[in-house]
């Protein structure tokens, strides 16, 4: 692949959890999440975006949403669960996409908020002004997600480097 490889990058935010007395990394979908994480997977499918690479956050809420959504799609990607995304900050989510294998070209990461809000934000320096508009206004509800795309290696992965081309939510 060239340096200058069209690549997206879609950000997903794990459904609506149970509020339990399990530590959060152990909370699990509620019966809410449970019906928005294949709604979100048929609105990935149905982008036509071919993931290459899924990385989850290993949180129980973050892995039920990834196997209730990725029976929606055409193929599953390779999946590596990242422990590093649970409460992971920009910089350590930035850094995590800079480790993205170059054969990439679509990555998928599933993770939390406020972490996939900051990173969409960050990297979208231009995109779509009403996608950008309505996530500025929304946030980043459970079961959003953001695709952002931008050319050159994946090491290259930096604030503002990106054009924000989707914004999706249950709500829509």
């Amino acid at each position: 692949m060239s340096a200058d490889t069209p690549r997206r990058i879609v950000l997903l935010r794990h459904a609506k959890a149970e509020w339990s007395q399990e530590s959060d990394h152990e909370r699990p979908l509620a019966e809410r999440g449970r019906m928005e994480a294949p709604m979100v997977g048929r609105k990935l499918a149905d982008s036509g975006i071919a993931f290459d690479l899924a990385l989850c956050s290993t949180a129980v809420r973050t892995r039920e949403t990834w196997k209730l959504a990725v029976h929606e799609m055409p193929e599953r990607p390779k999946t590596v669960y990242e422990e590093r995304l649970y409460e992971a900050s920009l910089g350590e989510l930035i850094a995590l996409v800079d480790e993205t294998p170059d054969d990439v070209t679509n990555l998928l990461v599933i993770g939390h908020n406020p972490g996939m809000h900051a990173l969409a934000d960050a990297l979208s320096g231009s995109g779509d002004g009403e996608a950008r508009s309505r996530m500025a206004r929304g946030g980043f509800p459970t079961a959003a997600f953001a695709v952002v795309e931008f050319s050159g290696p994946w090491k290259t992965v930096e604030h503002g480097v990106g054009r924000l081309t989707e914004y999706w939510t249950p709500n829509d």
